[in-house]
């Protein structure tokens, strides 16, 4: 299954997540972080362990992955979030405001005696942590390249908790373009995520009554280099998805290079339609076509 759409789901919602089920995204997220207040944490992990316990009963009944994003390291409540959710085999753990790799470590630490407690294959729960919630955790951004936990799946950010956190009165200027210290939070995710390997993973666009905005934000993402988008309404899912689908005419145009490549095993550059072809295209054809 593709990993285009990431859409959080508030835990403590039983009717939104019943209605997820008729949601075309790639990921739910069961958020038990920001969208669930503090006195109703208890409530919100009952639902969510339900909710995935279900899900195992019904297995294949939905095509979406099953993520749980937990509370930060510096709450009391993310152990008793592992403890709830871990018995409904979630797919991975979003961690939120991820200082660095060695919160990383930590968490899959938990994970791996957790596994084994359950039965589960080792390594078998994966983790997207959110790395620029915080100023310290911003600046830690390019460390993950060193990182080699297996469990790390990609990486993600958000600009919301780090215009708090440094006071920021804008994250976009007058032109609606990303100001230059979120341009940079962005580009040292997307540049860290691909040099490490794993997917990256582009923040929400907050106004979810913005469809074409969102569509143009989407779409820019995807040409950037991201893998997905983040989500916080069902209704960004289908242009999430559209702008991350390679088009026929992509495809085809991948496949022609591809092809090109195959019939002329001994040369390194191509001309095709007048323009010069060489390595670089043809990784990019085939990656294009891996997603497709």
């Amino acid at each position: 299954m593709p990993y285009r759409s990431w859409l959080f789901v508030p835990g403590d919602s039983e009717k939104k997540l019943d209605k997820v089920n008729t949601v075309p995204t790639d990921v739910v997220i069961v958020d038990l972080e920001d969208a669930v207040a503090a006195d109703n944490k208890q409530a919100a992990r009952e639902l969510a362990h339900d909710w995935l316990q279900f899900h195992i009963r019904h297995e294949g009944a939905t095509k979406f992955h099953r993520w749980i994003r937990i509370n930060a390291f510096d709450t009391p409540w993310w152990r008793d979030d592992l403890q709830a959710a871990m018995p409904g085999r979630p797919a991975g753990i979003v961690l939120p405001k991820c200082t660095g790799p060695d919160q990383i470590q930590q968490l899959s630490a938990e994970l791996y005696e957790m596994e084994q407690t359950l039965g589960f294959e080792k390594n078998s729960t994966e983790i997207l942590p959110l790395v620029s919630e915080t100023a310290k955790a911003a600046m830690s951004i390019p460390t993950y390249i060193g990182d080699t936990n297996p469990r790390l799946a990609g990486l993600t950010w958000g600009a919301e908790d780090l215009s708090a956190a440094i006071g920021a009165g804008r994250k976009r200027d007058e032109d609606g373009a990303w100001t230059d210290t979120f341009r940079m939070v962005r580009a040292q995710t997307l540049l860290t995520a691909h040099a490490r390997g794993v997917m990256a993973i582009d923040t929400l666009h907050s106004d979810f009554r913005d469809p074409d905005g969102l569509a143009l934000m989407a779409t820019a993402s995807r040409a950037d280099g991201f893998t997905g988008m983040l989500a916080i309404h069902p209704g960004q899912v289908e242009i999430v998805n559209t702008a991350f689908t390679p088009t026929k005419a992509e495809r085809a145009h991948a496949q022609r290079i591809v092809d090109a490549f195959a019939e002329n095993p001994g040369l390194g550059t191509l001309q095709i339609d007048g323009e010069m072809i060489d390595q670089p295209h043809l990784v990019q054809a085939k990656r294009l076509l891996g997603e497709a």
